[in-house]
């Protein structure tokens, strides 16, 4: 198969994956209006075409929190990364590294921190979730700083897991699930073999560091559904701001009030995003909740975005919305799955190149200049 595009990994990775590992990377919540509006609006988003501005020379280099970014592109954190690839937040941590961008560490990754960390030539970031285990999250902030990880990502739009009907489906949940699963891995031997056999151990890293015990596949599903804490407010959540003294950014945000809000709590930076249309089915897109909440803190917080991404082009599009930088999800996974570390690199060697094309085309010659006057 010919790989030019996400689209590509996507549908090589549909083939490769057991069906319940690829149905809970691709799907979202309820009937999946807000996955679809998370692409399509952000296709919708027309610039203006611009000729004979000289732009040979072009710099896609930012700046986050004090740090020089080759890309305005970061890896975010994915749960169960080291489930589509053997040790795949080692690969992924690897190549970001290389490419001189960050990568975010889910709290349920199958690699724990520390293995991560120690293998990445470039700090790595790290995300965490409002849990009910306060110890947990005391335990695993504690670790990160001692490994010199220095920007933690808070994940605040998972109070409850989204109603994510594939996963009944697929194998992920539901009934005989974990007999579904180990026939799904039977027939698809690619997979059985570079993850399934190779790539123990299969549990979640982080949270197995803190138990003192496996915390496996058959758990993960319990174990979130048991800690998410639907009741936290902005001020249950001081104490972490209290000890944490790198950079802070708020991941889930979605309206402007919220951003103020995440100001005002002494964040550094927000993600405006609706976690890839997998919780509030019927919530805005980020295409379309971006430019109001750019409106509110542009300039007071390092705003990001994720959601949607497919291209350079949409890279560029979410920079003109507003967005210092954007964060690639599913598209990173869906290369990681097919071809390992060497998936992401060209993928994200595919992504400079349609920015630099995008770039050309709207007569910008920096990522700097990239704001809403490119829009059509």
């Amino acid at each position: 198969m010919i790989i030019s595009s996400a689209t590509d990994y996507r549908e090589a990775a549909r083939r490769k994956l057991p069906p319940f590992l690829f149905h809970y990377l691709d799907g979202g919540s309820g009937t999946e209006s807000t996955l679809r509006a998370n692409v399509g609006d952000l296709q919708e988003v027309a610039l203006r075409q611009r000729v004979l501005k000289g732009s040979e020379k072009l710099d896609l280099s930012t700046e986050w929190f004090g740090v020089k970014q080759d890309l305005p592109i970061a890896l975010a954190p994915i749960g169960l990364a080291g489930m589509y690839a053997r040790r795949g937040e080692v690969q992924a941590a690897r190549v970001a590294a290389d490419r001189n961008i960050p990568f975010i560490q889910s709290t349920v990754s199958v690699c724990p921190l520390q293995e991560v960390a120690a293998q990445s030539a470039r700090p790595i970031w790290c995300q965490l979730y409002v849990l009910k285990d306060r110890g947990f999250m005391r335990d695993y902030l504690r670790r990160a700083r001692e490994l010199g990880i220095k920007t933690l990502v808070f994940t605040v739009d998972m109070p409850v897991p989204g109603a994510r009907y594939r996963d009944a489906h697929s194998g992920m949940s539901g009934r005989n699930g974990p007999l579904r699963r180990v026939f799904q891995a039977m027939t698809h031997p690619r997979w059985a073999f570079d993850v399934g056999v190779f790539g123990r151990p299969h549990d979640l890293g982080n949270i197995s560091a803190y138990r003192g015990n496996p915390t496996g596949l058959a758990d993960y599903i319990g174990w979130l559904a048991a800690n998410f804490d639907p009741g936290i407010d902005w001020s249950d959540l001081q104490w972490i701001r209290d000890e944490w003294n790198g950079p802070m950014i708020i991941k889930g945000i979605l309206d402007a009030d919220d951003a103020r809000d995440a100001k005002a709590f002494g964040a550094d930076g927000i993600v405006v995003s609706n976690h890839g249309g997998r919780q509030l089915d019927g919530a805005q897109s980020t295409a379309k909740a971006l430019p109001a909440i750019a409106d509110a803190v542009k300039g007071d917080l390092t705003i990001f975005a994720d959601s949607g991404i497919r291209t350079g082009l949409d890279v560029v599009r979410l920079l003109a919305l507003g967005a210092d930088g954007v964060l690639i999800g599913r598209a990173f996974i869906y290369a990681l799955a097919v071809g390992g570390a060497a998936g992401v690199r060209n993928l994200l060697a595919i992504l400079e190149k349609d920015m630099r094309t995008s770039m050309v085309l709207t007569g910008v010659k920096s990522v700097r200049d990239i704001d809403r006057k490119i829009l059509a």
